[in-house]
């Protein structure tokens, strides 16, 4: 019986790798979000070697410039370059909002994993747990858990898995909830299969499909808290480089020089439309035929 449960098993993921990669390149989401984020993650990652200027170096004698050959955005109020600053800025809120998204990806999945599995006492505290984070708005609880743990890059990640693990646990519970009941589940358990094995051999890998998929657009949600807290001075800390604080600070030159505050908006617009793309072609993709 334990070899039959994994067979199944392995053949359902299977089915599923196969599926991708015969599908991907038509799915029309998928490829325009690999695009939209690829293009902006490669800038992250070279942007010592697409920018010419230190993004925190500052030039007084040539403040608020337009664009010129040596600085293809123009400077900031402090001379700053605006185009080092918009793709170091990058490189800090996409850092940022992957790794807020990990910490409460695993926490929530184990959490929903067993919760899921056992039920009984497990389960009431799980939800009641669910019930009390859920209660309050996403953005309310995290700017207050941030104003009260104090501004920095630490206590964003803090904040966010504090409130972001209960969606994960909710939708991983309820997707163990139902497979638990399927048949190579009930022929791993007649086998004798320890509790340890059936969870992370047999379920986890059929059930963590959808987790992936909202985290997809659970990043977007971060980059805008991120986004959020630093327009409000709360996130990441000058003198570096962030989408947020580049939008506050360039809001006192509003009417005269506008895309100091535009163009880091329509970066985190960019971003979100790609990681929203992503998040439909995954869900396209690892839905099964």
């Amino acid at each position: 019986m334990s070899i039959a449960a994994e067979v199944v098993t392995e053949a359902v993921i299977a089915e599923h790798r196969h599926g991708f990669r015969r599908r991907w390149y038509r799915t029309p989401s998928f490829v325009g979000g690999v695009s939209i984020l690829g293009t902006m993650v490669l800038l992250a990652v070279l942007a010592p070697l697409v920018t010419r200027h230190d993004p925190t170096s500052q030039d007084l004698l040539h403040t608020l410039q337009g664009p010129t050959s040596s600085h293809w955005l123009g400077t900031d109020d402090l001379g700053r370059d605006v185009w080092s600053r918009l793709v170091y800025g990058a490189r800090t809120d996409l850092r940022v909002a992957f790794l807020a998204v990990l910490f409460p990806f695993v926490i929530g999945t184990l959490v929903g994993l067993v919760s899921g599995f056992y039920g009984g006492w497990i389960d009431t505290v799980t939800n009641w747990l669910v019930n009390i984070v859920v209660a309050f708005p996403f953005y309310v609880l995290i700017i207050a858990l941030v104003f009260a743990l104090g501004s920095g890059t630490r206590n964003i990640y803090i904040a966010i898995t504090i409130v972001g693990w209960v969606s994960y646990a909710r939708i991983v519970r309820g997707e163990v909830i139902v497979a638990k009941r399927r048949e190579y589940v009930l022929a791993a358990r007649s086998a004798g299969l320890s509790d340890a094995r059936i969870l992370f051999r047999h379920l986890l890998p059929n059930v963590i499909t959808q987790a992936i998929v909202f985290a997809m657009s659970d990043i977007v949600l971060d980059i805008l808290a991120i986004v959020t807290l630093g327009y409000l001075g709360l996130g990441v800390q000058p003198p570096t480089a962030d989408w947020g604080k580049m939008i506050a600070d360039g809001q006192t030159f509003l009417t005269t020089h506008w895309e100091l505050s535009t163009l880091p908006g329509i970066a985190v617009v960019i971003t979100a439309l790609g990681l929203s793309l992503l998040a439909d072609g995954l869900a396209d993709l690892l839905r099964p035929e």
